[in-house]
């Protein structure tokens, strides 16, 4: 651990003129008498590690020293790869190593080259998580994701679903020996793709539906034609289309026909608007639309307003029809008297 601690400590010291004691402490997560006895460390072990006294003293390396140990090891040359997803790397469990590797990448660049990293990530930044979501990290995540790295098989307890939450009685998991293959994060959810090892199938998980997860002892040996990309696009169009049950007919106006893959499925837009469109004299088109059942398709085709007619089933267009003589009764009449606040002056919201 402080063989680890005092490489780090040359690094951050090669990469930059100099360093005071409390931002190195602040580094290196530790105390500034820490950092005190390891310069001392270092500069009996011959790393010639100076110490600047005064206001604006701090800690550099003298004479040009630089060290060799650069050498990233696995974990951190993985890690360097998914340097565009600190989020996800803090929830994998790997920031520590993530941050090792740019330490060494860092130093082993010329000078004039060391504002590189700082560079890019004034220039770019990922946001994983959907809007509106506060993002959660499963608390079996860095667990999974270890089995992941060391390709060792796990036995996982899911919950299926549609089932109740953890702790419900009512809540029905099953167990299986998987063999992790990939994760992937979409939308801030995290999912497993992993083969069942008694099945030889590939299967994908919610990672926050596992109740446990135990890394065995085992490790398994990796199919070479295994394509996670490929293995998720696929995955997603036929999940997309299982929960598409349901036919809706619509007529949609021009703006309609622009609109709908905004507010439907992008693979049931793709579905109706993939024939032959014959419009009206009116310029509108008559669709079918798959979707997941009307209570869904109800408020998916309401975000539609009067770009859209439900010609079919009857129940649904029934329903557009109160809406709308429910909208005509809101807005045709008087609007109501809005009261005010005696103490507060007309005037714009907020100002």
């Amino acid at each position: 651990m402080r063989a680890a601690r005092l490489i780090k400590m040359v690094l951050l010291l090669q990469s930059r003129p100099s360093m005071t004691a409390a931002e190195l402490a602040r580094e290196l997560e530790v105390s500034e008498r820490t950092v005190t006895r390891d310069a001392q460390a270092l500069s009996e072990a011959g790393v010639p590690v100076y110490a600047d006294r005064g206001r604006a003293g701090g800690y550099r390396l003298v004479g040009g020293y630089r060290t060799r140990l650069t050498g990233l090891a696995r974990s951190e040359a993985e890690a360097l790869f998914l340097s565009g997803v600190p989020w996800a790397l803090r929830e994998m469990g790997l920031e520590d190593a993530h941050s090792a590797a740019r330490l060494k990448v860092s130093a082993a660049l010329l000078p004039s080259l060391r504002d590189a990293p700082d560079s890019v990530a004034r220039r770019f930044h990922l946001d994983a998580p959907a809007w509106f979501r506060e993002p959660e990290t499963p608390a079996l995540l860095p667990a999974v994701a270890e089995a992941v790295w060391d390709d060792r098989r796990v036995t996982a307890r899911y919950r299926r679903p549609g089932a109740e939450p953890e702790g419900h009685a009512g809540a029905e998991e099953v167990q299986r020996v998987l063999e992790p293959y990939g994760l992937v994060l979409k939308a801030g959810v995290w999912y497993l793709c992993a083969r069942v090892a008694d099945t030889g199938s590939f299967r994908t998980y919610r990672i926050d539906r596992f109740g446990a997860v135990e890394a065995l002892e085992e490790r398994f040996t990796r199919d070479p034609e295994f394509d996670l990309p490929g293995h998720w696009a696929e995955q997603a169009e036929r999940f997309a289309r299982s929960i598409l049950r349901a036919e809706v007919v619509v007529r949609l106006s021009p703006e309609g026909v622009r609109m709908l893959r905004y507010a439907v499925d992008p693979v049931a837009a793709r579905e109706a608007l993939s024939g032959p469109l014959e419009p009206d004299v009116a310029g509108w088109v008559t669709v079918t639309l798959p979707v997941e059942s009307e209570e869904v398709a109800h408020a998916q085709l309401t975000a539609l307003g009067a770009e859209a007619e439900v010609l079919a089933p009857e129940g649904l267009r029934e329903r557009f029809a109160r809406d709308a003589a429910r909208l005509a009764a809101l807005y045709g009449g008087p609007r109501p008297h809005r009261r005010t606040d005696p103490g507060r002056r007309p005037g714009r919201a907020g100002a």
